[in-house]
């Protein structure tokens, strides 16, 4: 998948500036596709170029204007290539899987510590993507929302963030928890 479908989708919700898509990048993009503040501004340059998006000047008292953008009729269509086409197998290149992986011959501690870090930060991106949830649905309930609600796609990719943070903390820990109980095992054991 290329950056360019991602923002495409992110600006299926209305008119957004690029500091605004960089915010709905760090909170309802993120559980699937990182960008960085400069890849969002350069691909809305492309896109715009390309006449996937159009953006127009929006004139503010007392700040600097502002450029906003819209998915155009090129751009829907782009999206719905993409869409049907199949998909990619999913790539995971994770270096502290790789550090966990190497652990049985360095010293536990850092990979233990970084573990516990990763677990904190998964549970601080479960806790967003959890009150995300609430706000998409609504008054509704999760079985009526998914039924009836007016946009599903932004629910349903949240709720596989959700899934993925919850099964990221839980193997930090689990993995952190048997590392330092292996690490106080061999201690016991040494002379």
């Amino acid at each position: 998948m290329a950056l360019r479908h991602a923002v495409l989708a992110a600006l299926l919700d209305g008119e957004y500036s690029g500091y605004q898509l960089t915010k709905i990048f760090d909170v309802g993009v993120s559980n699937f596709w990182y960008a960085s503040p400069q890849q969002l501004y350069a691909e809305l340059t492309r896109l715009e170029a390309d006449g996937l998006v159009a953006g127009r000047e929006v004139v503010q008292q007392g700040r600097p204007n502002k450029r906003v953008f819209t998915v155009t009729e090129a751009g829907m269509a782009e999206l719905a290539a993409f869409a049907a086409a199949p998909p990619k197998p999913l790539l995971i290149r994770d270096d502290l899987a790789v550090r966990v992986h190497a652990v049985d011959r360095l010293d536990p501690a850092p990979v233990i510590a970084q573990l516990h870090e990763r677990a904190e930060e998964a549970a601080a991106k479960l806790a967003l993507f959890e009150k995300m949830l609430v706000r998409l649905r609504g008054d509704l309930d999760e079985e009526t929302f998914l039924r009836q609600g007016e946009r599903v796609g932004p629910y349903l990719t949240c709720l596989g963030g959700c899934r993925l943070e919850r099964e990221v903390r839980d193997w930090c820990l689990r993995t952190a928890r048997t590392l330092s109980e292996r690490a106080a095992y061999t201690r016991r054991e040494l002379p």
